[in-house]
C-alpha cells in the first residue's frame, strides 16, 4: 500500500475525530500551509502523511513550540531523508524549551511560597481580630 492508495485517504471528520481535534483545527493548519490535504471535488481528504504531520504539529503545540518552530521542523523533515538536521534542530529547541520551563518552574515555586506566606499572615490577622476580647471599661 502506498501513500496514494485510496484506502489510505480519510475525510476531514474522520481525521479530526482520530486526532481529537475539530475540522476547524485542521482547516486552520491547512490555511497556515502546514498540511496540504488533497481534494476530491470539494471534499478534503487526508493521506497517512498529512495525518502524521498533524500528529507532529499537535505534539509540538502541546510541548509549547510556536507555529514557526513547528514549520521549521516539518520543513527539515521533508528536506532531509535521514532526518539528521531535523533531529539536531529538535534537540536544540527542546533544550531551549526545557530551560524556559525550568525558569518558569522556579518562578512558580517562588510565587507559591509568597502566596502561602500572604495567606498565612492574613489568616493570622483574622484569627487575632476574632479572638481579641473587648476591653472592659
Amino acid at each position: 500500500m502506498t501513500a496514494d492508495d485510496p484506502q489510505e485517504l480519510r475525510g476531514i471528520q474522520e481525521v479530526a475525530a482520530s486526532l481529537g481535534v475539530t475540522a476547524r483545527t485542521l482547516r486552520f493548519y491547512e490555511d497556515r500551509g502546514l498540511i496540504e490535504p488533497r481534494r476530491v471535488g470539494t471534499a478534503r481528504v487526508y493521506t497517512r502523511r498529512e495525518t502524521g504531520r498533524m500528529q507532529l504539529i499537535l505534539r509540538g503545540k502541546r510541548l509549547g513550540f510556536s507555529l514557526r518552530e513547528i514549520e521549521e521542523f516539518l520543513d527539515l523533515y521533508d528536506a532531509d531523508p535521514q532526518h539528521v538536521e531535523q533531529m539536531r534542530a529538535l534537540a536544540e529547541r527542546c533544550r531551549e524549551r526545557i530551560e524556559e520551563l525550568n525558569q518558569q518552574k522556579i518562578a512558580i515555586v517562588q510565587t507559591l511560597a509568597e502566596l502561602e506566606t500572604i495567606e498565612r499572615e492574613a489568616m493570622e490577622r483574622v484569627t487575632a481580630v476574632l479572638t481579641e476580647t473587648p476591653a472592659v471599661p
